[in-house]
């Protein structure tokens, strides 16, 4: 073994936070799921159960899961030495999920084209290494494709920042 794998290993993000985290946002989800479908209603009506029965019993169903999950994590919490990912795994992620994010809230800021004209670039330029003569001919040659498809051929809108809308597009 090298000294990169040991050190790799010894730097391993080890399962119990991640099942944690998601246990976490499942009944966080549960929660969102019961609270709407008290408010709409969970007994029976004259034609039948109302909107919320079913899901009501299903956020209950998620809810005790999750729950379970965090029991389990936490009844095995010093004998579980099992590795989730190694941190430099976890940095590669991230490296994916961030910009994605960004992508997500620049689409209300400035609009799905030009947000995926940016996201589409950075992923050539960092993490595929293309030159901007390939690179940017691609992220500006994508959404101008799609732009044509959608709201040309289908005529389905989708969400256009202030460039599209000074452009009068």
């Amino acid at each position: 073994m090298s000294d990169d794998d040991r050190e790799d290993r010894s730097t391993a993000v080890r399962t119990q936070g991640p099942e944690l985290a998601v246990a976490g946002f499942l009944f966080a989800i549960a929660l969102l799921v019961i609270t709407d479908s008290l408010r709409v209603g969970i007994g029976w009506a004259d034609d039948g159960p109302r909107a919320g029965y079913f899901p009501f019993y299903i956020g209950l169903l998620l809810a005790a899961s999750s729950g379970w999950v965090v029991l389990g994590t936490l009844r095995r919490w010093s004998a579980d030495t099992e590795e989730f990912a190694t941190r430099k795994q976890v940095g590669l992620v991230l490296s994916v999920l961030v910009p994605m994010v960004i992508y997500v809230a620049l689409i209300f800021a400035i609009g799905i084209y030009i947000a995926s004209a940016l996201l589409i670039g950075y992923f050539m330029f960092r993490h595929g290494k293309y030159k901007a003569v390939v690179a940017l001919p691609v992220a500006i040659g994508v959404p101008l494709f799609f732009f044509a498809v959608f709201e040309k051929w289908f005529l389905v809108p989708l969400p256009k920042g202030p460039i599209e809308q000074l452009l009068g597009l």
